[in-house]
């Protein structure tokens, strides 16, 4: 009888030579809801405690990815909103935030912006304005092979039309995501469309991710570490690509979900 801590024999198409780690995925939660920047930092342990679920390449400094879900961080946006635009953002449900990759070259990169900023007129929604996310490289000690392929990285708010509910307003945004993604990422223009990426675009959720490993996350981005930046949920993944090359845009999770092994 086999013993519970080892693998099983070879037998038809199965092989225990063949038998090797995948994505770690990780969530946690408060069992009544309440806010606290104690569940980010929960939620980076557990992260940090999958590092041997994900994998990275020939530097032990470049992940195959990393990233973090968390429940819209409605005190630490209003901060940000009231620092780069003097702006009150309105209730819970009526505004949104997301993290937005973009080309490194400049012109690209305002190309993209000009391009979201008429998709949002058109789907009749209000674009508060864009920020550009503090990261830092060197403090996570980003890789060589990671920093080649960096994305400049930006926060774009929008607010919802007065007409629309809570509901609504997602879909409005489900649908500024996708008009952008496919009009920026196929125009062939630009030479770095596939830079462009929305990583979360929502009332309701923020993502931060990219191609970092496990322990890179919070000290690349500031924001995570910020004591306003509150969650009542956090959704963690440390990505192994077995068949796909890493990328910034591949890492997870994806705006809902994730999910282990591919």
């Amino acid at each position: 009888m086999r013993k519970p801590w080892t693998l099983p024999n070879k037998t038809g198409l199965y092989d225990p030579a063949f038998e090797h780690d995948s994505c770690g995925v990780g969530f946690v939660a408060h069992i009544r809801g309440e806010r606290s920047h104690q569940m980010v930092l929960d939620a980076d342990q557990v992260l940090q405690s999958m590092d041997h679920r994900g994998a990275c390449g020939c530097e032990p400094n470049t992940g195959d990815g990393a990233g973090i879900l968390t429940a819209l961080p409605l005190d630490f946006l209003r901060k940000v909103a009231r620092d780069e635009w003097n702006q009150e953002l309105p209730d819970a449900g009526r505004f949104s935030a997301g993290l937005v990759f973009l080309p490194r070259i400049e012109a690209e990169r305002e190309r993209c912006r000009a391009v979201v900023e008429q998709i949002v007129a058109e789907q009749g929604q209000r674009l508060v304005g864009w920020r550009k996310v503090p990261v830092d490289s060197d403090g996570a000690d980003v890789g060589p092979t990671a920093r080649a392929s960096e994305p400049a990285i930006e926060q774009l708010f929008i607010t919802a039309a007065d007409n629309l509910d809570s509901e609504a307003f997602e879909r409005q945004l489900y649908l500024i995501r996708k008009r952008a993604s496919h009009l920026l990422r196929t125009d062939t223009s630009l030479q770095q469309r596939a830079l462009f990426y929305i990583c979360s675009l929502s009332s309701k959720v923020m993502i931060y991710k990219g191609m970092l490993t496990p322990a890179q996350l919070l000290p690349f981005y500031s924001d995570l570490t910020d004591p306003d930046y509150q969650t009542h949920l956090a959704m963690v993944h440390s990505r192994f690509s077995t068949n796909t090359f890493p990328s910034w845009d591949r890492a997870q999770p994806n705006r809902f979900m994730s999910h282990n092994g591919e």
